[in-house]
């Protein structure tokens, strides 16, 4: 009896879990509200971009903001991404299956079966994330020698390799 209990209990513990998976989808929503706002003022702000007073050197660094502005909004997207694959990886492992989840049309990336498929979605998008973020880092570099092209070089270098080695890790060995 008291070990019928204590399973039951034990079982239903795992609903905890839902306080997670709540709280990941709304902030993917909130990252995806905030990205989609950046998205309508940059669009509202780049119409200056046309505007004949402008000179070369302002054209040119407004150009160079938009673009970092654009960097930052695929940012705050892939991040909501992150957060709605954990949020809904959290909910397939621990609560139920997604029965529209399984359907011809889903996406088989949205698709996890255990904690490993969880755990490469997540790092792959992570990698974009990193990615993007050394984009918009390498487009504020100015290089002042050889050496600082040498390090942007190896940097994307690097990532190339990241990028090899995680398509690698998804053929079957």
């Amino acid at each position: 009896m008291l070990e019928k209990w204590f399973e039951a209990m034990l079982w239903k513990s795992r609903l905890v879990v839902l306080v997670a998976v709540v709280f990941s989808l709304a902030a993917a929503l909130v990252m995806f509200y905030i990205a989609t706002v950046d998205a309508v003022v940059m669009v509202s702000h780049i119409t200056e971009y046309a505007s004949p007073a402008l000179d070369m050197a302002q054209r040119g660094l407004l150009r160079a903001e938009a673009v970092t502005h654009v960097v930052e909004i695929v940012d705050g997207y892939l991040l909501g991404a992150v957060l709605l694959i954990f949020s809904l990886g959290l909910y397939e492992l621990f609560i139920s299956k997604i029965d529209q989840a399984a359907g011809e049309t889903a996406s088989k990336v949205l698709l996890i079966q255990n904690l490993d498929d969880l755990k490469n979605r997540l790092a792959k998008v992570i990698l974009m994330i990193l990615i993007v973020r050394y984009f918009e880092s390498a487009l504020g570099i100015h290089f002042a020698s050889g050496s600082g092209l040498l390090t942007l070089a190896g940097g994307i270098a690097l990532i190339g390799l990241a990028l090899y080695l995680s398509h690698m890790g998804d053929k079957p060995h």
